[in-house]
Formats: C-alpha cells, sequence, structure tokens
C-alpha cells in the first residue's frame, strides 16, 4: 500500500514545487571582468601620449600661446621617439644609452629654451616638480 500523502495531486505538486524553485535560483554570477595593469619598468619605451600630456600640463602651468605650444609637442615628441630608439639600439642602464639619453635631454632643453624664451624657460625650471607630479596624476 502507498501512503496517502502520495497520491497523485500531492506527488504531481511537489514535483512542480521542485521544478519552479529550481527555475527561481538565481543565474549563475558572472565571472569577474579581467583586469590588465601594465607596470612601466625604466626600460620600457614611454608612450607617445606622454608628450602630449607634458605639453598640456606646460601648457597650463606657464600660459604659453597656442604657437609655443604646438612647437612644444613637436619637440617633446621628438624626444620620447629619440629614447624609445635609443633604449632599442642599447642594452638597459648601459653607459652607452647613458650617454645617449643624456645627449637626447640637453638637445631636448636647448629646442624647448629658444621656443619658450629664457623668462618662460626659467619658470618652467622652477615649476619642474609640480609639472612632474601633475603629469603622473594625468598618467594613472
Amino acid at each position: 500500500m502507498r501512503p496517502s500523502f502520495l497520491s497523485k495531486p500531492v506527488l504531481a505538486l511537489a514535483t512542480a514545487w521542485l521544478v519552479v524553485g529550481c527555475a527561481r535560483r538565481s543565474p549563475a554570477p558572472a565571472p569577474a571582468p579581467i583586469v590588465v595593469e601594465t607596470v612601466r619598468t625604466p626600460d620600457s619605451p614611454t608612450p607617445a601620449v606622454a608628450a602630449r600630456d607634458l605639453a598640456d600640463v606646460m601648457t597650463s602651468e606657464l600660459k604659453l600661446t597656442p604657437a609655443q605650444t604646438a612647437q612644444v609637442r613637436q619637440i617633446l615628441a621628438g624626444t620620447v621617439a629619440d629614447v624609445n630608439a635609443a633604449r632599442q639600439q642599447f642594452p638597459a642602464k648601459s653607459a652607452p644609452l647613458t650617454a645617449a639619453l643624456q645627449r637626447i635631454n640637453t638637445n631636448s632643453e636647448k629646442q624647448l629654451k629658444q621656443t619658450l624664451g629664457a623668462a618662460t624657460y626659467q619658470e618652467f625650471q622652477r615649476k619642474k616638480r609640480p609639472i612632474q607630479a601633475q603629469l603622473q596624476q594625468r598618467q594613472r
């Protein structure tokens, strides 16, 4: 004999409840998005946007004219390209790389001094640390 609680209507109701209960379960959570963090090392190539960002910060801090801004962007873009080429040409932390980077930096500073003029270049020298801090904030 079957127990009375397992009659057909009760069994059908229990089956339906199990099916509906299972269907109401929340779907599996979506997988976490993949986050890739880029870590720059000292010998990593300098991104091209760094020249643009530095020129923008210099423009706002030094109140550069549009012509000066365009020239500064061009100088800094050339500097970034030269630095990246030197890093590919010479081993990291080598004497030839250090000499090449010093030469590139000296040339860039000379061009900036000509473009900005003596007074603005002196202001740039005084504000280098705040400009670098702003540039780092932009790159985060």
